[in-house]
């Protein structure tokens, strides 16, 4: 495997999301108060599990995480999470007024979603063998 910053950083995120993700479901879980059961899934899913997996293969596939793309996409995907996390919660405990921050936090996931892809359709070529 080579040395590579950008997975490191999402290994490092990713290790951080898991500990928020078991600490909102502890605390779910001892106080019986269930409702941001959504909140803690998203935390997992694309914190824990999507950064995970950004990081294995951008060790796999070193391509993917270079370049200006690839720094829009690290940016947009970790201010996006944290908005539309909180944005979420704000909304799923009745705070009024919340919309547009999980609009713009999803919007940023989205349009870093759309990035990675973009990057493992054109920076992933097939490995001599």
């Amino acid at each position: 495997m080579t040395d590579n910053a950008r997975s490191r950083a999402w290994f490092r995120m990713a290790a951080v999301y898991f500990a928020v993700a078991v600490a909102l479901g502890i605390t779910m879980g001892a106080s019986g108060d269930h409702s941001l059961l959504t909140v803690h899934a998203h935390i997992n899913l694309l914190g824990w599990v999507s950064m995970s997996l950004f990081g294995f293969l951008g060790l796999a596939y070193p391509a993917i995480t270079t370049g200006r793309l690839a720094t829009w996409q690290f940016w947009l995907h970790n201010v996006g999470v944290p908005m539309m996390l909180l944005g979420l919660a704000a909304q799923l405990k009745g705070v009024p007024g919340v919309d547009p921050v999980l609009g713009i936090g999803t919007i940023a996931v989205g349009l870093g979603v759309a990035l990675f892809t973009w990057l493992v359709l054109t920076r992933i070529t097939a490995r001599p063998s």
